[in-house]
């Protein structure tokens, strides 16, 4: 396991060329409690996008029923109040689902924990990236993958920049496994999610802050 005093993530130019290395401050790593709190985080990231919109109707919103479809007693069948019985084809449904929020409640404290933990462990791994400067002169598709291509960084990235950068994002729209995320928002998920991650060089400082 990497010392959390000696972690620094590699810098680079446009080119592909290194440009030195950010040290790490010991505050915003973390590499040994913090395994539970991403999983919880993650799962509960995970909940939150389900839409929870499933529904089916009870005895009481199938339209028809209101009359006794046969009398009570001499026709040898059981009795019976309503043809919208569940028991009944074309009946309401017993237990069905109804629309539901799936959301679950995680500590902040759990959150800050998961965001740091997960970050230390790419870093770590050696997954993790910064470029000195991205600014796209045109929005053109091919100068974000041969950028990408140079630092070798393949083509499923995560790309965090301070400010969103027009140029940038219409670059990146083309390519699916791409994404663009700001540093003060982006989660543990989205920190997983990609093999490669490429932080701006502004980025880098307003994220590690939200670790300390």
């Amino acid at each position: 396991m990497a010392d959390k005093e000696k972690l620094s993530v590699k810098i680079f130019d446009i080119n592909g060329a290194a440009a030195g290395e950010y040290p790490l401050n010991p505050k915003s790593v973390e590499l040994v409690k913090g395994s539970q709190a991403v999983h919880d985080s993650v799962v509960a990231h995970l909940a939150e996008q389900r839409a929870g919109t499933a529904s089916t109707k009870t005895r009481a919103e199938v339209s028809g029923g209101g009359a006794k479809p046969f009398r009570q007693k001499g026709t040898g069948r059981a009795r019976a109040g309503s043809n919208r019985s569940p028991i009944w084809r074309h009946g309401g449904i017993t237990f069905g689902p109804k629309p539901r929020k799936y959301g679950m409640k995680v500590n902040k404290k759990v959150l800050a924990l998961a965001l740091k933990r997960s970050f230390s462990e790419r870093v770590a791994e050696g997954s993790t990236a910064i470029i000195d400067s991205l600014k796209m002169d045109s929005p053109k598709t091919k100068n974000i993958t041969s950028m990408l291509k140079k630092l070798g960084l393949g083509k499923k990235v995560l790309i965090i920049v301070r400010e969103f950068d027009e140029n940038l994002i219409r670059a990146s729209a083309n390519i699916p496994d791409v994404l663009i995320v700001k540093a003060d928002s982006v989660n543990t998920y989205q920190l997983l999610l990609s093999p490669k991650i490429l932080f701006t060089k502004d980025a880098i400082d307003v994220f590690t802050k939200r670790l300390e």
